[in-house]
């Protein structure tokens, strides 16, 4: 049921931006991105429930937790970047996302080489060419 609150809000906004931009397109842009940080906004605490769910069983599976916290930060990552992106887009300022997105992607390699190493390090352990 929230979803149709959501997509009925977007809607509505679509609505208004649309009406709005033949007249006073900065004030229709305002609107866009209101919108869109108004549902990010409402998003956020259940962000946070999914992480403290998912760490729990984590925790209980006897999982690295640096690993956890690695994946988590790549998601997250991920979708403020998708998100940043499209509001640029929204903007009228595509090149601008494109340069978002692959300063993101640079980011999650990054964050991804520690982890990336470290399976290196067992697979050559599991073919014993080390230790």
């Amino acid at each position: 049921m929230e979803i149709l609150q959501v997509v009925g809000f977007a809607l509505i906004a679509t609505v208004l931006a649309v009406v709005l931009r033949r007249e006073k397109p900065e004030i229709a842009l305002l609107v866009g991105l209101g919108a869109g940080a108004m549902i990010f906004l409402a998003f956020v605490g259940k962000i946070a429930a999914i992480v403290t769910v998912v760490s729990s069983m984590a925790q209980r599976a006897g999982l690295n937790l640096l690993y956890l916290e690695v994946l988590l930060k790549i998601v997250g990552i991920a979708y403020l970047a998708e998100f940043g992106a499209q509001l640029c887009r929204d903007a009228g300022e595509g090149a601008l996302a494109v340069k978002l997105e692959f300063a993101a992607k640079i980011i999650i390699l990054l964050l991804a080489m520690p982890v990336l190493f470290n399976l290196l390090e067992l697979l050559l352990e599991l073919v014993g060419m080390r230790g």
